[in-house]
């Protein structure tokens, strides 16, 4: 075999030259050997994810060379978050193409590929020399929102096609799933679809691609912490034999977010802790050690591990009781719709002695459109807890049977007040509500009330101080039945899933304008919450000056009704000290 063969036959030995005699850089590290390995015997649809500055673009360039080289009528189509980065990518590989040897300065063995007089040679689009005649170029750029249509592919070459900027609603990331979903319609039968991505948060469109087929590998650069394994379920086989073999590698030593280095030739302890000095904590977690968690507590910050989530009853509520985190409170048999690791969890403790609540609200938030929920919340109140009884919505919007069911519903929950939000409509969804109020029943006090500002930073604001001090309870069955309502309704052929779930809406939710598609569900709890405030901080005042009354009863007690002067005082007169003569 001929070396050229040999170069031909060979990805890795075809790295290997490119890395040393055409780009003058030392020899593919272990990690980037096992990058191109799964690049070049990988499955037709694979994604990968690697730390930054360990080349996926360089070597997935380097691949596309090789693959022309073997086969020079594939059409490749690079795409990526715009035009300008995906015009770089076929650049570099045009550039490879052209390329000379740096030690014998010779062309390259892969020379012939250059393209012939007559062929397209830009570097946004070219063909290659031995490609026969066709329309279709042999490698062409878009950005992702390009115009792609009536072109075919046998590779499809996704670069960072998700970056902040692209995905940072959820409208936003719809388009973008949509427009690489119309990408890879245009491939060819039997193409092979290569993704090069970097988690941007736990709501990434990256995170989907395996319902839809593909194998995922990861390369952090640093081993993972073992307490940080469950985020890294498609970590690269090569690194969870290193981890099975000498567990010690996840140990941190030179860094708290994360272990050894994955591969210590290209960055060693010193230089992975001058990257985490520069980046940060969290632009290291997120860019060195592909885990979001960090960035996400920022973006999202509400959390569904702040709440309390336990069975309550519809006019008593226990006099205390405390939220607790620790795994045996998890709630197992309850679905987790936020993030990685934010599961619901039962109070530490709840009193024996129940109480009457002291307020009950029913808060409606009508629907403004037709894609819109009329969401509703049942929130009751006792000792500086908001106990949420009731949480929901219909599609039906001002129809008599959603109407009626509001109706039953405050009837059933006994609600003393009802809120309406009257921005859409000026009072008049209640002028409906009231004769099924009349029909049902139900005494409570009916009133309107408006809202203002950004939407997504009210809800917030109003919601995270609640969340933040465990003040929020939720029933139990209330958590199962926002989940499951919004499951029935995908399951009924809607194109919406759990993002009609309050909890998903809850988690989901940050402060870019239109975070979400459907947020109707949070919005009416944020308006219920809202109500309580006032409540919420006179009740922190009263139970502070109670506290302070009952210390002070307690000292008397002792005072008074104790054993220091030697035996118990009698009720009613003091007693003289012991040995006093008369």
């Amino acid at each position: 075999m001929t070396p050229e063969e040999r170069l031909k036959d060979s990805f890795l030995l075809f790295l290997a030259y490119v890395w040393v005699r055409v780009l003058s850089l030392p020899k593919p590290t272990r990690i980037q050997r096992d990058i191109a390995d799964f690049l070049a015997n990988g499955p037709r649809r694979r994604f990968i994810a690697a730390f930054r500055g360990v080349g996926k673009t360089f070597l997935t360039a380097a691949y596309i060379v090789w693959r022309l080289w073997r086969e020079p009528d594939l059409k490749i189509m690079v795409v990526s978050a715009n035009e300008r980065f995906a015009h770089k990518i076929a650049s570099f590989i045009h550039t490879l193409i052209g390329s000379e040897d740096v030690i014998t300065r010779e062309v390259v063995p892969w020379s012939n590929l250059q393209a012939r007089s007559g062929q397209k040679n830009s570097t946004l689009e070219f063909d290659v020399g031995p490609a026969g005649p066709s329309k279709d170029p042999s490698v062409a750029a878009f950005g992702i929102t390009g115009q792609m249509t009536g072109g075919r592919g046998d590779v499809m070459l996704f670069d960072d096609v998700e970056v902040p900027k692209n995905s940072e609603t959820e409208a936003l990331r719809e388009k973008l799933v949509d427009r690489m979903g119309e990408a890879a319609a245009i491939l060819k039968p039997g193409g092979e679809t290569i993704i090069l991505g970097t988690f941007q948060s736990m709501a990434s469109i990256y995170r989907g691609l395996r319902e839809k087929g593909y194998e995922m590998r990861i390369w952090p650069a640093r081993y993972p912490l073992a307490k940080k394994m469950h985020l890294y379920d498609d970590l690269a086989p090569m690194l969870r034999e290193d981890l099975e073999a000498d567990p010690a590698l996840a140990k941190p030593v030179a860094s708290s977010l994360g272990g050894s280095p994955t591969d210590p030739d290209r960055f060693d302890d010193m230089d992975l802790m001058e990257r985490e000095t520069e980046w940060g904590a969290a632009g290291f977690t997120l860019q060195f050690m592909l885990d979001t968690s960090l960035s996400d507590a920022d973006k999202f910050p509400l959390k569904g591990r702040d709440l309390i989530v336990m069975d309550t009853a519809d006019s008593v509520a226990p006099e205390r009781v405390a939220w607790g985190s620790s795994p045996e409170l998890v709630h197992k048999d309850i679905d987790n719709v936020g993030f990685d690791g934010d599961r619901l969890h039962a109070p530490m403790y709840r009193a024996k002695e129940f109480l009457k609540y002291t307020g009950t609200l029913l808060e409606i938030d009508p629907s403004g459109s037709g894609t819109d929920e009329t969401a509703y919340a049942v929130t009751k109140f006792l000792n500086g807890y908001i106990y949420l009884r009731k949480w929901g919505g219909y599609v039906d919007g001002h129809g008599d049977t959603t109407l009626a069911a509001l109706a039953r519903i405050a009837k059933d929950e006994n609600v003393s007040l009802i809120r309406v939000e009257g921005n859409f409509g000026d009072g008049m969804f209640s002028r409906l509500l009231e004769p099924h109020l009349r029909r049902a029943g139900v005494k409570a006090a009916l009133e309107n009330h408006k809202v203002s500002g950004q939407k997504e930073v009210r809800i917030i604001n109003n919601l995270l101080p609640v969340l933040k001090s465990h003040r929020l309870v939720m029933d139990t069955e209330a958590a199962r039945e926002d989940i499951e309502s919004a499951r029935r309704m995908r399951t009924k052929g809607s194109t919406v899933g759990l993002e009609r779930s309050g909890l998903y809406q809850l988690t989901h939710l940050h402060h870019a304008r239109g975070a979400l598609r459907h947020d109707d569900r949070v919005d009416v709890l944020s308006n219920a919450i809202s109500y309580w405030q006032d409540y919420l901080n006179l009740d922190a005042r009263e139970a502070e000056a109670e506290r302070k009354r009952k210390a002070d009863e307690e000292f008397e007690r002792k005072i008074f009704e104790s054993r220091i002067f030697g035996q118990p005082a009698q009720a009613g007169h003091r007693r003289r000290g012991r040995g006093r003569r008369r």
